[in-house]
């Protein structure tokens, strides 16, 4: 089982999308800092994210949700609650 999931940087408002098999430690290592292209806008939360049969389904997806319409349909469909500091 793929996961395609957004992230939200709280830090900047910036979506991140990301294909992985173990959507939990993927979150976690993002929020630690173990990611370099992600490590100086943390905070993250999870905007939205699919389940996929597998790889290849999941990566369509996840090169949809990085085009214009793709990013359209996020901002239509996905209600990102933001977190007061």
């Amino acid at each position: 089982m793929y996961f395609v999931y957004i992230l939200r940087s709280q830090k900047d408002d910036r979506r991140y999308v990301v294909l992985t098999d173990c959507i939990l430690w993927r979150v976690e290592e993002h929020n630690r800092g173990k990611v370099t292209s992600t490590w100086s806008r943390r905070p993250f939360i999870i905007e939205y994210w699919e389940k996929n049969k597998n790889r290849d389904e999941a990566r369509r997806r996840e090169k949809y949700f990085k085009t214009a319409a793709g990013r359209r349909w996020l901002d239509q469909n996905v209600t990102t609650l933001k977190v007061k500091e």
